[in-house]
């Protein structure tokens, strides 16, 4: 039986703290599917999981497989999904509970009037653990809102906006119509989950509602500086999955403020892959550095000529050593300002 919207939930080691992220999903209706996937964990995830399968039949699925990483847990989310909708969410995360009610009452009266959308938006909320503090990140001066709009309708996202794995909510059959899945045993992920899709979807929906809790502060999250720059060559192989994947050429044909978003969001990746490499300060992460901007130029000489010297990424990647202390400086100055993650 098709369900109105899966949730899925990757686990690795999770059995601690799990629980609070699958107790903000029940309650909203039998029409809802939680899909709970066990990577191969070491603890009790999957203990924890089977409990609440056993408890509510009607809505928990669990799925045990060897340990693939964040993105193959996606994948498998999304083979298995028998919700119309799409939304993945971390483990160590939440949604709001209230929001959630308004958010699939809105989904549920959209459906019954037939309304054709291939990706929903909500807000987030950057909660940090190590202070309490909350800052939202919304659309609302981005998107129209309530209502079915495109792309060419958007307006320009500012320097520290972007769409993210926590905003979203994709239609099913589009992510398994062009065969979107994700590397295995890869971090940073997230970023290819958010650009593969965008030039399939064809019609947006936002609803202003901060919908998300995104849970940061912990220095043992993948997106800590200390594992960002321990892991830099994961986050060089997603910003070269990010550059094959499109000809970004083609689509700004199509629509230039799809193109617009997208130059946006791959500049982002490989800014954040060259300020990570500098903070390294190793020879080795120096020939990295270059290695990566020539793949770019091999790949898409346009699009390298565009991001290299006429953007954000030209003072970003400014050269000799006075410019790549300039260049961490400005990335700790830009990050103290944005307080993103």
């Amino acid at each position: 039986m098709e369900k109105l919207i899966t949730f899925a939930i990757p686990c690795y080691n999770s059995g601690a703290f799990m629980h609070n992220c699958i107790e903000s999903l029940l309650g909203a209706g039998d029409d809802i599917e939680i899909i709970i996937i066990n990577d191969g964990s070491a603890d009790n995830t999957g203990e924890v999981a089977d409990g609440f399968a056993e408890k509510y039949p009607e809505v928990v699925r669990v799925i045990h497989q060897e340990n693939g990483g964040h993105g193959e847990g996606v994948n498998q989310g999304m083979r298995n999904a028998r919700g119309m909708y799409y939304k993945v969410v971390d483990s160590d995360d939440r949604l709001d509970r209230d929001v959630l009610r308004q958010f699939l009452a809105r989904l549920r009266e959209n459906v019954q009037a037939g309304l054709d959308v291939d990706m929903y938006v909500c807000n987030y909320v950057y909660v940090r653990v190590d202070t309490g503090s909350r800052r939202t990140m919304s659309y609302r001066h981005i998107f129209p809102r309530e209502q079915v709009c495109t792309w060419e309708d958007t307006r320009p996202f500012g320097p520290s906006q972007y769409l993210m794995m926590h905003s979203v909510v994709y239609r099913t059959a589009l992510l398994r119509e062009h065969g979107i899945a994700l590397p295995k045993h890869t971090f940073y992920v997230d970023n290819l989950y958010m650009y593969e899709p965008f030039p399939y979807v064809h019609s947006i929906y936002y609803m202003d509602l901060d919908l998300y809790l995104y849970y940061v502060g912990s220095d043992e999250q993948s997106v800590s500086e200390k594992n960002m720059v321990k892991r830099i060559d994961q986050q060089i192989k997603v910003a070269k999955l990010m550059i094959q994947c499109h000809d970004l050429n083609r689509i700004k044909e199509s629509g230039r403020r799809l193109y617009r978003y997208m130059l946006h969001e791959l500049a982002m990746m490989i800014n954040i892959c060259c300020v990570f490499l500098l903070i390294g300060n190793t020879p080795e992460n120096l020939e990295k550095q270059r290695e990566l901007w020539s793949f770019l130029r091999q790949q898409d000489i346009h699009t390298y000529r565009k991001l290299r010297y006429a953007s954000l990424s030209a003072f970003m990647n400014l050269p000799g050593k006075l410019g790549r202390r300039t260049t961490v400086g400005m990335y700790r100055l830009v990050h103290k300002i944005y307080k993103f993650n």
